[in-house]
């Protein structure tokens, strides 16, 4: 009895506490948060694109929202100007202009609500070609960059880069359901060999001001895990490389410093990363972004797993085992031909749970004869999940 009152006092105690909880919202996740955020190259030599969006509270579910119907122009000191095409989601594009390498360029944003934004004038920087793309596997696969300029006139560079590999998922199926019984998987079927990609998330600075020669030897611009999957069949990374200003090299560099590099309070402590994009409406708003003119360089590389021979790769799903499925008895139903899935039916404890699986290959008894399916869930067979049978136009 007097355990029993103990513990009722302390459970007591502990809704009391619990329900006495008024949760904390922190200013910085209920601020009103609505920065217009503007990201681009004005491409004085090639298609020119800007991306809008504004920025949204921490407690938001979506990460940006996009400013739509903008009107948004290239301006140069000598007066001319060049209204982009709003290609939807944010996004806005002209094709290439063919600017003079030698004036100043800015950009002019009206939003659909009225107000106005410009971008400081800016010199347009010609990005010499890049040397080379290498990369050296060591505990790590690390992918460099190497470029000079002959004119020692560059100094301050940025890279960024777009991947794509080839991959194929755990097991080869060799069969597909027609919705009635299993049969040869052809060709335009197949669900092996994929691609997919994605593009570089850091900031890539380099600089060649304490040297006597504008030259960048290796500078480091990917790492990837010796057993990641996108060097499991043939990997691809483009790399583009911008000339900078020293005001653009420092925007990037105190961006870098604020989203990378901060990770415990003997760190620099965040600082305010101010562009070159000022309100005109109203200039005391904050705007986000840094409005660069030039060219760019680009060069691509490509990597195969034989170039690795030492190297495993892990699956995307590491915990993917082949089931063995009985053929003998009744046929299963007659599923639409469109799930091209075989359907196993568990065993008794678990009767009416179904189980989708996709055929892989036969089990065979010692005549020959099928007794059997392997089979497994359809992210351990089809990769077409996770990515597409057409490689991208630039493979090779």
């Amino acid at each position: 009895m007097k355990n029993w009152v103990t513990y009722s006092f302390y459970l007591i105690a502990l809704i009391s506490i619990t329900s006495c909880k008024v949760p904390y919202n922190p200013p910085a996740i209920t601020a009103i948060n609505n920065y217009l955020v503007v990201e681009g190259l004005i491409n004085i030599t090639d298609s020119t694109y800007i991306k809008l969006s504004r920025t949204v509270n921490l407690s938001s579910t979506s990460t940006t929202r996009p400013e739509l119907k903008a009107v948004v122009t290239i301006e140069s000191n000598t007066g001319s100007s060049y209204v982009l095409s709003e290609l939807g989601n944010g996004s806005y594009a002209a094709v290439p202009l063919n600017l003079s390498a030698t004036n100043q360029y800015r950009l002019r944003i009206k939003t659909s609500n009225g107000s106005q934004y410009v971008s400081d004038f800016t010199n347009a920087m010609v990005s010499p070609p890049i040397d080379s793309v290498s990369f050296k596997a060591t505990t790590d696969l690390k992918i460099y960059v190497s470029t000079h300029d002959p004119k020692n006139a560059t100094h301050y560079y940025r890279w960024d880069f777009n991947e794509a590999w080839e991959f194929h998922p755990n097991f080869k199926s060799n069969y597909i359901s027609d919705g009635l019984h299993i049969i040869t998987r052809q060709p335009a079927q197949e669900i092996w060999d994929c691609f997919t990609g994605d593009a570089s998330a850091n900031i890539t600075l380099g600089t060649s001001t304490q040297l006597s020669q504008d030259v960048i030897s290796q500078a480091l611009v990917n790492t990837i895990a010796p057993d990641a999957e996108k060097i499991s069949v043939k990997y691809t990374i483009g790399i583009n490389q911008y000339a900078l200003t020293k005001d653009a090299y420092d925007y990037w560099a105190l961006l870098q410093k604020n989203t990378e590099q901060l990770g415990s309070i003997f760190d620099a402590q965040p600082s305010a990363s101010i562009g070159n994009i000022h309100g005109v409406t109203n200039p005391a708003e904050v705007v986000i972004g840094y409005i660069s003119a030039g060219t760019v360089a680009t060069s691509r590389i490509f990597i195969t797993k034989s170039q690795l021979p030492n190297w495993i790769t892990t699956p995307f799903y590491p915990k993917c085992d082949a089931d063995s499925l009985d053929c003998c008895g009744p046929p299963p139903p007659p599923f639409p031909p469109s799930t091209a899935m075989f359907v196993n039916f568990l065993n008794p404890i678990f009767q009416g749970y179904l189980t989708i699986q996709i055929p892989i290959d036969p089990i065979l008894d010692p005549s020959l004869n099928i007794k059997g399916w392997l089979a497994a869930p359809p992210k351990c067979v089809d990769c077409t999940l996770r990515g597409s049978k057409v490689p991208p136009a630039y493979w090779k």
